[in-house]
């Protein structure tokens, strides 16, 4: 079984420019870098660490009070999207 080490993850999560956009696309927003920041921050703090899961190169962290999962590359730390939860990714 894979330790997944939260406060490494909420620690050393970056992102690159055009995973600002993608946030906006996905979750149907206009949100700044910094709400865009603040937003997958609170996320990964407020999850539970049962509701981080660790697949092939990926974190994927579901929260479901903000109906959002947010993917992050395990190697780099890097947001790659974020998703709105439905029934089918739950």
């Amino acid at each position: 079984m894979i330790k997944i080490k939260k406060e490494e993850i909420v620690k050393k999560h970056c992102y690159t420019k055009l995973v600002y956009e993608r946030i906006n696309k996905k979750l149907k927003t206009n949100f700044s870098t910094d709400e865009s920041q603040i937003l997958i921050k609170k996320i990964l703090e407020e999850t539970t660490l049962e509701n981080y899961i660790k697949k092939g190169k990926n974190f994927y962290i579901s929260n479901k009070q903000h109906a959002i999962r947010v993917t992050v590359n395990s190697n780099t730390f890097r947001v790659i999207t974020v998703d709105r939860i439905t029934n089918k990714l739950r």
